[in-house]
């Protein structure tokens, strides 16, 4: 009786809890179905990739994440600036202005506009608010309270850590324009977000945000999924933001493939990539997380003049050190001949004359 009971609560939880959204239906199902990536009702990778694991080599992992602890999260608090909006107001010069987060979450000005990518400011990168991996300890975390005014918030994909339940419910009524990956708009349309507010993207399209910028959702090798049963329901990628004098790519999550060099291809040089660097795992999800080392040749498939490292520094998500992929991303970059953009976390730049290759990672445990 009592294994009857905990699995009609679990069942329950994951018909009721909102923060795990919605599946598709109506216009937003007719959209999925009309993808070319859509088939056998799934979205597919553009090429084989290994996403279900032997049962043992799941319980194997998280015995080792149980007890293997040491060195995956920093010892002390890292000092981060506070956000400073009236800089972000005062400069507007012709070059890409930025501040991260940490972890994917970045905000990113060209030509004027404001552009917000992977808000992720709630306490956990989970489905639940009382467990699952939690923000490492910030001098100043970010909230939607200090952003400044958002012209565009843009998602890669519905991952917790990509796509947070508290933080789009804060920002529903502040933002005016979401522009997400198919099937995502369900979610966001069940949280409050207006559906005229919101615009869906297949890979390689592409929309106008005013007279000088585009945007363009291209391919990743990944995967989507935010309950029990609805992995590959929705799709998943990266972005292209072109603006009138500058361009920057940012990757979202992927394990290494030849898409990137297509991206490269299609889009010329890149003045700034945000590149995947963290939470990764050779031997059981090297399809979808990219070593260091690989992330370092996607932003040279991309012809990045200058590469940033993402998807690490807040959340422990995987086995590695928590310092691991920057430490591994600026070695590799260093040995191809990469720049580097290593800021700390929420300090406004500007890129290219403001990069920073700062290593205060090093001060900490």
């Amino acid at each position: 009786m009592a294994v009857i009971a905990i699995v009609i609560l679990v069942v329950i939880f994951f018909k009721t809890a909102p923060q795990i959204g919605e599946s598709a239906s109506g216009v937003r199902l007719e959209e999925i179905q009309n993808s070319p990536q859509f088939r056998e009702g799934k979205f597919q990778n553009s090429v084989p990739t290994e996403t279900d694991f032997p049962i043992s080599k799941y319980f194997k992992v998280m015995y080792q994440f149980v007890t293997n602890t040491k060195g995956r999260e920093p010892e002390e608090r890292i000092e981060t600036f506070a956000f400073d909006p009236e800089k972000w107001v005062s400069r507007n010069e012709n070059e890409i202005m930025l501040s991260w987060f940490g972890h994917s979450t970045a905000l990113i000005k060209i030509d004027g506009k404001t552009i917000l990518a992977d808000p992720v400011f709630g306490e956990r990168a989970s489905m639940f608010s009382f467990m699952g991996p939690k923000k490492f300890d910030y001098s100043h975390h970010m909230n939607v309270n200090q952003l400044p005014e958002i012209d565009l918030v843009i998602i890669s994909h519905d991952h917790y850590d990509h796509l947070d339940y508290p933080t789009i419910t804060q920002l529903k009524d502040r933002v005016k324009l979401f522009f997400v990956p198919l099937g995502v708009a369900s979610h966001l349309e069940s949280w409050g977000v207006p559906a005229d507010n919101i615009r869906t993207f297949d890979w390689w399209d592409e929309q106008n945000l005013d007279e000088n910028i585009k945007l363009t959702f291209a391919p990743t090798r990944h995967f989507s999924g935010r309950g029990l049963t609805d992995k590959f329901s929705t799709l998943w990628g990266s972005w292209v933001i072109e603006g009138s004098a500058q361009k920057m790519y940012f990757s979202g999550d992927s394990g290494y493939f030849s898409g990137f060099k297509e991206i490269g291809e299609k889009f010329g040089e890149f003045d700034l990539a945000l590149i995947e660097c963290g939470a990764y795992n050779k031997e059981n999800w090297p399809d979808i997380h990219m070593l260091p080392e690989q992330s370092v040749q996607a932003a040279l498939d991309v012809k990045a003049k200058i590469a940033m490292p993402i998807h690490w520094g807040k959340f422990n998500l995987a086995l590695h050190l928590w310092k691991d992929p920057v430490e591994r991303f600026k070695k590799a970059a260093r040995s191809n001949g990469l720049n580097t953009h290593t800021p700390k976390v929420g300090k406004v730049l500007m890129i290219p004359s403001g990069y920073s290759s700062d290593e205060w990672w090093e001060n900490y445990m």
